[in-house]
């Protein structure tokens, strides 16, 4: 059974999680297209959004993609 994260990584995930909206908004994408274009369902895309999941890498990457953002600066 996995224990819980500490604050701090619920804190980073949380900021990431704005990130990724600032670039879909900066992007002009809604959360329905954003998810569309990540192969993921929009209510994927808003947990992600808000910290309330914890996506793969291999989501990070098609995220930061469909957004046109480097990786890097979602996660810095």
């Amino acid at each position: 059974m996995p224990s819980e994260q500490p604050a701090w990584v619920l804190t980073r995930r949380e900021l990431i999680g704005a990130r990724i909206r600032d670039a879909r908004l900066l992007a002009n994408l809604s959360q329905l297209e954003l998810g569309n274009r990540a192969g993921v369902d929009h209510k994927t895309i808003h947990r992600i959004e808000y910290g309330a999941s914890d996506p793969g890498l291999g989501l990070l990457l098609q995220i930061a993609r469909a957004v046109d953002v480097p990786l890097a600066e979602l996660v810095r």
